[in-house]
């Protein structure tokens, strides 16, 4: 079922005193929890945050000692609708935070594609959506943050106050510290969205059009346009769905239960028109986690009619593969069949636009995957982000790709190649998933000068992993 969405958000309604009185003593109480966590460990204990989910994946060696407790950090503390502002735990997911938001008609500026992402975790982990190339990545639009560092104070950071934390967090993972409680940006959204999937047959014609409405802010013929993003099947069937906020009340598609997003963009020509409520147009992506739920029967329209609709959603995929992981359930069939093993290449990476049909045909050349992801991001402005280093007012094209290949000669060789290739063009690599640069690469993609110097500052002990450590040495 979907959630209950109001038709109309214009005045939005102020939430009872006593309700934010409760969630900011709830809140208070969880940062005490947490410190008291903090301080229960030994001294030379590495520091961990104990998760219930994870939304990464990269290989990473068992870990049995005990985490920091975040179970009181988890809510909205306050939504203020007059200056759209949002005072957010840590771990508060953007499942959670959406719902408090949107009876206001509001919403964050960026809202990752996936349930369980967290608020902190999409701002030192970074995050994009379809609102990337007009608002850019979450941590844009942080305004300040709470932050436990690694020497076990609570900062507050931001462009002011520790502005060298403020500015080093995001791609951090965790190493500098973690997020507390986040001020973020709100923007006013409409209860729909319409939408309109332009199909094309070549990659560059694909590539010019976003290029074109990602500096103008609208289609050829004018219409403003707020969501933009892709999918590419092949070098010859690929789509930009193009997303329209609107108040005009009509009939909606519902794609959590037998029909799947991604293949309703799929036709032979032109352009094709749908219609979603802005909940269901939010996570139209998280219901299939894109595609990938594929890989355990879920599309499959007798799995899917015996599939409970509660579990038709990214964080029961994620903990399935979290058991083929552990027992390495892929690589037994194949084995079983007579098959190499496979080399996972779950990466996203965001390259300059120029250059991101070169890289498209070159992927779709050397890496046997498909469908690919597309979504245009442009930084917001000038501000400096050590660590994931993005030009001011150039666009990018992130790219998605989620999938296994046979394994090469060496490990990660695949991965290796595409690592390569995103520097070639000048672009960068998330670091969700497997890496495998040397340090001195690493150091240099990744703000190593300015990180080592937030590092001593805030982590002077080094109770926090590396990120190299994190990232490549899968710690």
């Amino acid at each position: 079922m979907r959630a209950p969405v109001p038709t109309d958000y214009r005045e939005g309604v102020s939430a009872p005193a006593t309700d934010a009185i409760d969630a900011r003593a709830a809140h208070a109480d969880g940062v005490e929890r947490l410190l008291e966590s903090y301080r229960a460990l030994p001294a030379t204990a590495t520091v961990r945050l104990a998760k219930p989910t994870s939304n990464l994946f990269r290989s990473r060696d068992r870990v049995e000692a005990r985490g920091l407790d975040t179970s009181g950090l988890t809510q909205v503390i306050a939504v203020d609708a007059q200056a759209r502002t949002a005072d957010v735990a840590g771990m508060c997911t953007y499942e959670d935070l959406v719902a408090a938001t949107l009876p206001y008609g509001l919403a964050p500026l960026v809202v990752p594609q996936l349930k369980t992402i967290t608020l902190g975790g999409a701002v030192t982990g970074l995050g994009i959506e379809s609102t990337s190339f007009r608002n850019g990545l979450p941590h844009e639009s942080v305004l300040e943050l709470d932050i436990l560092t690694g020497a076990g104070e609570v900062v507050t950071a931001s462009p002011t106050e520790h502005a060298d934390l403020f500015h080093a967090f995001p791609n951090s993972y965790g190493t500098l510290g973690y997020a507390v409680r986040l001020r973020i940006e709100l923007e006013p959204v409409q209860p729909f969205v319409a939408l309109t999937h332009l199909r094309f047959h070549a990659l560059a014609d694909l590539v010019d059009t976003m290029d074109r409405i990602v500096e103008s802010g609208a289609l050829d013929d004018g219409t403003r346009v707020d969501y933009l993003d892709g999918v590419v099947f092949s070098a010859d069937e690929s789509y930009l769905c193009v997303g329209v906020q609107t108040a005009a009340s009509g009939p909606t598609s519902d794609y959590t239960g037998q029909r799947i997003f991604y293949r309703s963009i799929q036709h032979a020509d032109g352009a094709t028109h749908d219609r979603l409520i802005i909940h269901d147009y939010l996570w139209r992506w998280d219901t299939d986690w894109f595609w990938c739920s594929q890989a355990f029967g879920a599309q499959h329209p007798l799995v899917r009619r015996v599939w409970p609709r509660r579990y038709r959603r990214s964080s029961a995929y994620w903990k399935l593969m979290k058991l083929e992981r552990r027992y390495d359930i892929g690589n037994r069939i194949e084995r079983f069949g007579g098959r190499p093993p496979r080399e996972r290449v779950i990466q996203d990476v965001e390259i300059p636009i120029e250059r991101a049909a070169e890289f498209l045909d070159w992927f779709l050349a050397e890496v046997p995957i498909e469908p690919i992801w597309l979504c245009p991001l442009r930084p917001r402005d000038d501000t400096d982000w050590p660590l994931y280093p993005l030009e001011s007012h150039r666009t990018y094209v992130n790219v998605g790709f989620w999938s296994t290949v046979p394994v090469g000669a060496t490990e990660g060789a695949t991965n290796r190649l595409i690592e390569h290739k995103v520097s070639e063009l000048d672009g960068h690599k998330s670091l969700y998933s497997d890496a495998y640069y040397p340090r001195d690469e690493f150091d240099a993609l990744y703000g190593g000068d300015a990180y080592r110097a937030a590092k001593r500052r805030y982590d002077p002990d080094s109770r926090l992993l590396d990120l190299y450590a994190k990232a490549v040495q899968r710690r």
